[in-house]
């Protein structure tokens, strides 16, 4: 059993695609469980689509891809600010709308392409065991960004989660603080894309904070338990990758989605075991 464990992890590459996964599933920890706390699941998915044209608008003219998917994760982001200021729109149609457009626009963008199937399904998908030393340096980066942001704006973002106009009357300036979320959220994505695609980084970016919720009633043991969660998928999404001849980064995410089921399983168990027990709702959860 331990040498079925370990055999994948004796190839270079697999090796650096454990940094990596264990990377990104460290920033979509710090990220993710703010973004179930608030409930931005839907924004955080049309983000991650968002990304298509500026990603294949690089790839077209030879520069840079982490730029494009930056650029055109921030017009997406602006786009839905600016279409919610319309007082009969509400905030899911405005992503809605950017959402189906953005994607419209990058598959019209990639179709030009002569190798449309392989860009597309990369991006989708991503392709986490040719992840390189440039790649790994970036997620390290992008790490550190969140977990700074993360900490000085804790509170903030906590008063956000649960109460905006409390947060408001403490001087914590939500709109402020929304912001960052948002760009917060945008960094994990774009980070993030490279190695497990944008249809799959999602998973990571939920499954992981949702599983420790039903435990935990504190942000950092959400944190800590989601970072742990997504560091066990991504061992065994490769490990399991490697002996069934799976695509490495579906494997991951789908692990990660397979541990949320286990751990809501779990704790319905638990839960009619033990009486009186109760789960944290986001709505518990303290700092």
């Amino acid at each position: 059993m331990l040498e079925w464990l370990l055999v994948p992890f004796e190839v270079s590459f697999v090796r650096r695609a454990l940094v990596a996964g264990v990377l990104v599933s460290l920033v979509c920890a710090l990220v993710g469980t703010w973004v179930v706390l608030r409930g931005m699941a839907f924004l955080g998915e049309a983000v991650s689509h968002g990304l298509l044209p500026g990603v294949a608008l690089a790839s077209l003219t030879g520069q840079s891809v982490l730029l494009g998917a930056a650029l055109s994760a921030g017009v997406m982001v602006a786009g839905i600010a600016l279409v919610g200021r319309l007082r009969r729109v509400s905030r899911d149609t405005a992503i809605g709308l950017l959402f189906v457009g953005m994607l419209s626009i990058g598959v019209i963008i990639v179709s030009h392409s002569d190798s449309f199937a392989v860009d597309l399904t990369g991006f989708l998908f991503g392709d986490v065991l040719a992840v390189g030393p440039a790649e790994l340096w970036q997620l390290a980066v992008a790490l550190a960004v969140a977990a700074a942001v993360s900490l000085l704006g804790h509170r903030a973002f906590l008063a956000l989660a649960f109460d905006p106009r409390k947060a408001g009357t403490l001087g914590l300036r939500p709109g402020v603080a929304h912001g960052v979320l948002l760009a917060l959220v945008t960094l994990a994505i774009v980070a993030s894309f490279r190695v497990v695609g944008t249809l799959l980084v999602f998973g990571l970016l939920i499954a992981p904070p949702a599983a420790a919720l039903l435990w935990a009633r504190r942000v950092a043991t959400i944190m800590l338990g989601a970072a742990l969660v997504g560091c066990a998928s991504t061992v065994l999404g490769l490990v399991v990758s490697w002996h069934a001849g799976t695509a490495a980064g579906a494997t991951i995410a789908a692990v990660a989605v397979s541990a949320f089921f286990v751990s809501a399983l779990a704790s319905h168990l638990r839960g009619r075991l033990s009486v009186g027990a109760t789960v944290a709702s986001p709505e518990e959860v303290r700092a």
